[in-house]
């Protein structure tokens, strides 16, 4: 028995923000809107999804989202402190509890110094401040691939973000 699929996560995450009457909001730039369509496949999402931003571009980082110009003149899109910036976006722009946000290298080519397989996944809530992870995937997987497990890393981060909700005794 191998890991659980991303639909798996994301009907826990979906069971997890339910249960603690939170929201979540995604920012997606390499994942193009597979995190937010995975999470409101589970039925039940309408009550905690509050939407997601496609930010593919890097100017729409910052008009949408808000993330800071200067940080993306310096670090590119592709960054740990602009996947962090991302997920705050989106939680303090769509009014969520929690934002989750992906940004890095699909290929065919590098982006701004970035190698193709290069991803970064980050949540961020006003309770708990922000996390993300960083993975270096192998760029034969092909784009599809790549996009896929930074689909399953951004909910699988999202799920251990949220704080199981208060036992009943």
């Amino acid at each position: 028995m191998g890991p659980p699929s991303p639909e798996e996560v994301a009907a826990e995450v979906v069971r997890l923000l339910t249960q603690s009457g939170r929201t979540v909001a995604v920012a997606e730039s390499l994942t193009g809107g597979l995190v937010v369509a995975t999470l409101v496949g589970v039925p039940g999402a309408s009550k905690v999804v509050r939407g997601g931003v496609v930010a593919y571009m890097t100017d729409v980082k910052t008009s949408l989202l808000g993330v800071d110009p200067d940080l993306l003149a310096r670090r590119g899109a592709v960054d740990r402190e602009v996947a962090l910036a991302m997920a705050r976006g989106a939680a303090v722009r769509l009014g969520a509890d929690v934002g989750v946000a992906t940004t890095g290298v699909a290929g065919p080519d590098p982006q701004d110094g970035h190698p193709v397989g290069e991803l970064w996944v980050a949540t961020w809530s006003a309770a708990r401040g922000g996390a993300a992870t960083g993975h270096h995937l192998d760029p034969s997987l092909g784009r599809d691939a790549l996009r896929r497990a930074a689909v399953a890393e951004a909910l699988h981060l999202l799920q251990t973000q949220l704080p199981p909700p208060p036992t009943r005794s």
